[in-house]
């Protein structure tokens, strides 16, 4: 039975199979149970991520920017390397590509229309170059790629790029930690308060690493099961997938940013957001890319790189212009604008 669970969850091919034998009151049934499921999972995550930064006397920002992020691009992650082992490498380096647009566009976008988000410059103005920094980098790569590859051949990201990107990951978790330990001082009185209530330091772990497993497990299962219920109903491909696929994969982290500014913590969301941009890039494209090389597609000079970047640095010229320590409505309007377009034209 826990093998069949795991084969249902792990495996595109089997999930689906699962999902289109269910009859259309089931597949209601296991929307509802998903939805419940991420909820829940939200829950115990942001509590596990709060004791876990008072216990330790780690920024909230940075649990945020490396515990939650390793987390919620795990889907991501698996994806990519099952689609380049299958031999789709649009929907491997896409995914990492488009998740960085939707992360920083909808999820960031949306978040700051809905709070008050905290530019935290400690951390921003570190974190925040290595996420531009590592887009940067891709596209740099890529762009090489394209210069030199042979005639009639197609521009690609080698093994080695994939390798170098999981050490640049390697790199980013160890100075992203030795950074909070410099900032360490500067909290710690304000937590001291908030210590006397916390949680014991195993019992946050497994609050947080639970909270993972149920918010991976119910986006898993709510979005193919969704886009069947939509494809039944008659609901055109296009529409499905421009809407549900494509805003599912970054499923996790807009449900642990709700449930990050409802329970007033909005710095984890800032730090999701940014962490999950350096884990798209050097993670989810890293693993794919040492897992087989990949080949980059015309459309992603045309379309996905660019809008990338432009998303990228509005987000970084947004940190260092405001003044008043927190985003504004308008800067989050003008992200969604961005991730609103570029669905409309790659679907129109």
């Amino acid at each position: 039975m826990q093998h069949d669970l795991l084969q249902i969850i792990g495996n595109e091919a089997v999930l689906h199979g699962y999902i289109d034998k269910q009859s259309l009151l089931v597949l209601l049934l296991l929307v509802v149970a998903s939805i419940a499921v991420l909820a829940k999972g939200a829950d115990w995550l942001i509590e596990g991520a709060v004791d876990l930064a008072v216990r330790t006397g780690m920024p909230k920002i940075v649990i945020g920017a490396t515990i939650i992020s390793l987390g919620t691009t795990l889907p991501e992650m698996f994806v990519s390397v099952m689609a380049a082992f299958m031999g789709n490498p649009g929907l491997a380096l896409g995914n990492g590509v488009g998740s960085i647009i939707a992360d920083t566009g909808l999820i960031f976008g949306l978040s700051c229309v809905l709070a008050a988000m905290p530019v935290n410059r400690y951390i921003l103005n570190r974190t925040g170059w290595i996420q531009v920094g590592a887009a940067v980098l891709l596209v740099a790569i890529s762009v090489i790629a394209l210069a030199t590859r042979a005639p009639d051949s197609s521009p690609m990201l080698e093994r080695w790029v994939g390798f170098f990107f999981l050490a640049l990951l390697a790199a980013y978790l160890y100075i992203t930690y030795y950074w909070s330990k410099q900032k360490h001082g500067e909290e710690k009185n304000s937590a001291e308060n908030e210590a006397l209530e916390a949680r014991g330091l195993t019992l946050s772990w497994i609050l947080l690493l639970g909270g993972l497993v149920l918010v991976i497990v119910g986006a898993r299962l709510l979005v193919p099961g969704a886009s069947e219920i939509a494809e039944r109903i008659g609901v055109p491909d296009d529409v499905i997938a421009a809407s549900m696929v494509a805003f599912g994969t970054s499923l996790p982290e807009l449900i642990t940013a709700i449930t990050a500014i409802r329970k007033g913590h909005p710095e984890i969301t800032v730090g999701n957001v940014v962490g999950a941009d350096v884990l798209n890039c050097l993670f989810v494209i890293g693993a794919a890319a040492a897992a087989v090389p990949l080949a980059i597609p015309q459309n992603f000079y045309t379309l996905h790189f660019p809008v990338m970047l432009l998303i990228l640095f509005s987000f970084r010229g947004f940190i260092s212009t405001n003044k008043s320590g927190y985003f504004s409505k308008w800067q989050g309007i003008w992200l969604l604008s961005i991730y609103v377009g570029y669905l409309v034209i790659q679907y129109s």
